[in-house]
């Protein structure tokens, strides 16, 4: 990790962190907004559950705050993947993606000392508590619904492969940095697929500045410089995988692509 990511982000508030990376990625990120906001959700929690003494009642009601009152949840029908993972839309729309609403659920945990932690599970991200009588809780954070092995084992055969089985460390607990990361991961992916090509790059370089020398992330960082027609660059980054991961099965996919651009560029001289 680079000095983007040398404080702890655990113990910054976690959406704090999230709207600091949006800012560097979307130049008219709602900074204020989006603070303003979080701070009354907050406010409003704390408020709600403070009559309950023990924290597993204090967990359950924001839960049912969260999910019930306020209405956040995951999408329905037809919709674009980012919208559902920029912050200012998802309170706007209460409507988001495991990893967005698990963020800002995780946030208001955070900030009330609520015990739960983020598990980056094969299929989505899931929440997790083991404060009550050493019982892990785990609570799906796209409808606050408690999960148990024999759900997530079918989330496995139906997402993964139908041989897929569930292991104990499926359910370990990330640090909030690596919730970030998913975060941009689905992000700059959405904003391919959605052919908005100077969004994902700026997401690509905010990845390469936690990770400065991950080739997969170059690898990315070099497709989206071609599809911006910037060709120059693009090698460079495509090379760089290719040199670094040559028993990677895509190396030879990557190959071609370079040898196109290197005919393209040799055409247009």
């Amino acid at each position: 990790m680079t000095s983007f990511f040398d404080c702890d982000v655990s113990k910054s508030p976690l959406c704090e962190s999230i709207i600091a990376v949006l800012r560097m990625i979307r130049p008219d990120f709602p900074v204020d907004v989006v603070t303003q906001e979080l701070n009354s959700r907050v406010e409003e929690a704390r408020s709600y559950i403070e009559s309950e003494k023990e924290i597993y009642y204090k967990l359950k009601k924001l839960i049912k705050l969260f999910y019930r009152h306020w209405k956040f949840g995951g999408a329905a029908g037809v919709y674009k993947l980012s919208n559902m993972l920029w912050l200012d839309n998802v309170l706007k729309t209460r409507t988001g993606t495991a990893v967005s609403l698990g963020a800002i659920l995780l946030h208001i945990a955070q900030q009330l000392n609520l015990p739960i932690m983020p598990v980056i599970f094969p299929t989505q991200l899931i929440l997790r508590s083991d404060e009550f009588n050493k019982k892990m809780w785990l609570i799906n954070p796209l409808n606050g619904e408690t999960l148990n092995e024999h759900i997530l084992t079918v989330w496995l055969k139906g997402n993964i492969s139908p041989t897929a089985e569930l292991y104990e460390n499926d359910l370990d607990t990330v640090k909030y940095s690596t919730v970030i990361q998913k975060m941009l991961d689905i992000l700059k992916n959405a904003l391919i697929e959605e052919k908005k090509m100077e969004l994902a790059l700026n997401v690509s370089n905010v990845l390469l500045k936690i990770n400065p020398n991950d080739p997969y992330e170059i690898r990315d960082r070099g497709l989206i410089y071609a599809k911006l027609d910037c060709n120059h660059v693009a090698l460079t980054d495509l090379i760089y995988f290719v040199e670094h991961c040559p028993e990677d099965p895509v190396s030879e996919i990557i190959k071609i692509q370079i040898h196109s651009i290197e005919k393209k560029r040799m055409t247009l001289h």
